[in-house]
Parts: structure tokens; C-alpha cells; sequence
């Protein structure tokens, strides 16, 4: 039997209103015993933003427990494209071609490793050895001005257009959904956000939150949303944070895979 090192992990998530809008057009996803996790935030201004978090988010939902890694990947993968079709179906037919969309991260563990996809300006950061890394890029007209050095990455949440996006599923047909693919390590924190949360709390801050959350989940959701609250958010706040451990007491073929953490209640990350 050839045995390797296996995770478990432990997961929490909650989504707030924030302090100014009426409606919640960002949605969350959190199963730990999938090894999936989800944030969506419906395109602010458009048609119908809840609607399109709220579809990504039942469809990833039923995501099947995966055969291998490949089939996990793939299985997201086609609902992601399938969310983007039915999107474009439902703004022909109800709501006269006007767009409506949503942005997108997951995350997906499996035995030893991990992938995060994402199309728009929702984020996944990971804290490895005290050092927080922001694994995705923002698909977003400021993020091209950095790139160009146009404008510095620190003032480009203050820019006129910080809040238009180049992507989005459901705003074209053709939707194009970046990856990255990571092994994982234990210790290993992640946060999936939507952007009122980097947007009221800079990275320098998150990364202390995590640091000093004591691999607690619950604790650093808490925190982060209780933060974003305190400077009255103007936007819907998102957060889901996972933690990731070595399991001694489990070892398993190589064919076998990972145990997952218990599964958080519905009624803590969905409001």
C-alpha cells in the first residue's frame, strides 16, 4: 500500500448586506465535505444580481462527489458554463437582453492539492507561513490601469472605475474562467471574498486578521465582516475562510482520498 500525507479542513463563511444597500446580491457556498467553497457577487447596477449569485451558487451545489481529481474539476467547470448560458437565456427572455451577471471564486480541495477558479473582481487569498498571497487577479478596468502603471495598486479602490469589471458570468457568450492549481500545505488559510470586504479592509489587515485568528474560522469571519461593518460598508460584504491541517490519524491509498471537516449550518453563511 503506498500511503502520503492526507488534509482535513474546517471551514466558515457568512454574507452581510452592509450598511447602505437594501439588497444582498452576493451569495456563499460552504461544504467542507465536498472540499468546495463558493463566493458570488451579483453585478451591482445590473438586472437582477441576486438572482445570478443565487443560480452559481445552487448549481455548484449540487456538484457530485468527484471520482478523481480531474472529474471534480471538470464537474465545476461545466456548471460554471452552464450557470453563463442559462444567464444569457434569462436575460433574453425576461429582462429585454439587459445583462445579468455575477462574479465568481471557488475553491476546491482535493487529497494534496487545490484549485481556485474565478471570473471578475471577487478574490481568494492564502496565508502560508504568516505570509498572505492574493492567488487571484482581479478581471477589472483598474486592475489593467495597474498593470500599465497607470495608476498604483494602493489608490486603485479609490479610482472612479473601481467598480467595473471586464468579466463576469452571464455577460458574454463566450465566458472565459481563469485557474490556478496549488499543492496544499498544513496551516494553510484561505479567504474567498467579495469586494466590499478588500475594499473597506486592505490586504496588510487581512493578513493580521487570519495571523492572529488561531486557525479559528468562525473567529475570523466574524472579524472581518465586524470590521467592514465599523466603516459602514457601502457594499455587500462576503467572506469564507478555510483552514487546512495535516491529519495523522488518517492515511489512505493513493487512489483514496482526503477527509473533510464537519459542514458548517446553512443559517451561519447564508443571511
Amino acid at each position: 500500500m503506498t500511503q502520503k500525507q492526507t488534509f482535513k479542513w474546517s471551514s466558515a463563511g457568512r454574507s452581510h448586506v452592509g450598511m447602505v444597500r437594501a439588497i444582498n446580491e452576493d451569495a456563499c457556498l460552504v461544504m467542507p465535505e465536498l472540499g468546495l467553497w463558493v463566493v458570488a457577487d451579483g453585478m451591482g447596477g445590473h438586472e437582477a444580481g441576486d438572482i445570478a449569485s443565487q443560480m452559481l451558487v445552487e448549481s455548484l451545489q449540487q456538484t457530485p462527489t468527484p471520482l478523481d481529481w480531474q472529474d471534480f474539476l471538470e464537474s465545476v467547470r461545466q456548471r460554471l458554463q452552464e450557470v453563463n448560458q442559462r444567464l444569457r437565456l434569462e436575460s433574453a427572455q425576461r429582462y429585454q437582453n439587459r445583462t445579468i451577471g455575477s462574479t465568481v471564486v471557488v475553491l476546491l480541495a482535493y487529497e494534496t492539492q487545490c484549485a481556485c477558479l474565478w471570473v471578475g473582481d471577487s478574490r481568494i487569498y492564502r496565508l502560508r507561513d504568516d505570509q498572505l498571497q492574493q492567488i487571484t487577479r482581479d478581471h477589472s478596468h483598474v486592475q489593467e490601469l495597474v498593470d500599465q502603471g497607470l495608476i498604483a495598486p494602493e489608490d486603485a479602490h479609490r479610482h472612479p472605475l473601481a467598480n467595473v469589471i471586464t468579466r463576469a458570468v452571464g455577460s458574454a457568450e463566450e465566458m472565459l474562467v481563469d485557474e490556478a492549481i496549488y499543492p496544499l500545505c498544513p496551516g494553510d488559510m484561505f479567504l474567498l471574498c467579495s469586494d466590499g470586504l478588500n475594499k473597506t479592509v486592505s490586504d496588510e489587515e487581512i493578513g493580521h486578521l487570519l495571523i492572529h485568528s488561531d486557525h479559528d474560522c468562525q473567529e475570523a469571519v466574524k472579524a472581518f465582516i465586524h470590521l467592514a461593518l465599523m466603516r459602514d460598508a457601502s457594499d455587500n460584504v462576503t467572506t469564507v475562510v478555510v483552514n487546512i491541517d495535516a491529519d495523522p490519524a488518517e492515511a489512505v491509498e493513493e487512489t483514496g482520498s482526503a477527509t473533510a471537516g464537519n459542514p458548517i449550518p446553512p443559517d451561519w453563511y447564508l443571511d
